[in-house]
């Protein structure tokens, strides 16, 4: 078990881990890649499965009960469910979660559900098949929604993640909204960032948090506040009645760093205390070093007394002075 709780030097509490599995995706989405997609990192440059086993378990033993398995698509990884396997049995973990594009989610449902994922978020930007292939310039909306499907099916909690662009799928927002009507899903729609391997797409962001809550509120006036859970990134709502909820984050607006409780690691084992910093300790390389836990553990210490306030400040603070404008496909969604 943890021997303590981690807190930064803010206070703030530390026990939600966003891991990257692999910088690798199958889609090419507008807001996170370039359409001629990254340069991807050779498969030595990425953690291995026992590295991330390790870290998992040095981790939960400071004081992580919370993970999220990212990408890229998590699915690339042809280990991924031996993965989750391992890291549901590691003590102090709770709650293991999984962010994917669902592509290549539906022969592992079943399995998912028998080791017990507590959610899943697909990232499901419309709901148009048309404006599928234009966001992410792949033909494959069918395959992201029969993934949605069975997940709902086979009652595993579901969380729908939509960045909103601006001239891309606007449309599709009431009808996302509507979705929460018929099924126990929490629709989320995300600020737009600049992690997209070439930096803004806009001079200045229109599709804010309160925009999008405007213009929800347009379609459905009767739309409810609702309380946010302890370290939400969103904003909740709910339509009366509706048998699922609406969230709305702040991603670029950055209202929520004062109770953030998320850490992040990359594929390539860079730690970053913030989203928006360019990465604050190299664990693989610290573990490749043969570093004992003990040594790494007093590194983690370290970065975490040493973290931004907010967004804004890790943005200001990048060591290699270079803007936001790196892949999310890269940072680990």
């Amino acid at each position: 078990m943890p021997s303590s709780i981690l807190f930064d030097n803010h206070g703030r509490p530390i026990n939600y881990l966003r891991l990257a599995v692999t910088d690798r995706c199958n889609l090419r989405c507008f807001y996170c890649m370039p359409e001629e997609g990254i340069h991807y990192l050779p498969k030595k440059e990425l953690l291995t499965f026992e590295e991330i086993e390790r870290l998992v378990n040095l981790l939960a033993s400071m004081g992580i009960s919370k993970v999220r398995l990212t990408g890229g698509e998590p699915f690339l990884r042809t280990d991924l469910m031996q993965l989750i396997e391992r890291i549901v049995a590691i003590d102090g973990i709770n709650d293991l979660h999984l962010t994917t594009n669902g592509l290549l989610t539906t022969p592992h449902i079943a399995e998912l559900k028998r080791l017990g994922i507590a959610s899943v978020n697909l990232s499901l930007d419309t709901l148009d098949r048309e404006r599928f292939k234009v966001i992410t310039r792949r033909d494959e909306f069918e395959k992201t929604w029969l993934a949605f499907q069975l997940l709902m099916e086979n009652d595993i909690p579901v969380k729908i993640n939509a960045v909103v662009m601006e001239n891309k799928n606007i449309d599709d927002i009431i009808p996302l909204v509507a979705l929460t009507r018929h099924y126990p899903v929490s629709v989320r729609f995300i600020e737009e960032m600049p992690f997209n391997g070439e930096g803004s797409h806009y001079a200045q962001l229109k599709w804010t948090h309160t925009e999008i809550v405007r213009f929800i509120q347009q379609a459905y006036p009767d739309l409810q506040r609702e309380p946010d859970p302890a370290h939400s990134t969103a904003y909740h709502y709910r339509l009366p009645g509706a048998t699922g909820s609406i969230g709305v984050i702040a991603a670029f607006t950055r209202t929520f760093c004062g109770t953030c409780n998320r850490i992040r690691v990359t594929a390539q084992g860079e730690l970053k205390t913030c989203l928006y910093d360019d990465g604050v300790l190299n664990i693989k390389t610290l573990m490749r070093e043969g570093r004992s836990d003990e040594e790494i553990k007093e590194k983690l210490m370290c970065a975490f007394s040493s973290r931004p306030k907010d967004g804004f400040e890790a943005e200001r603070n990048r060591t290699k002075g270079i803007p936001v404008n790196e892949s999310m496909s890269t940072i680990g969604g």
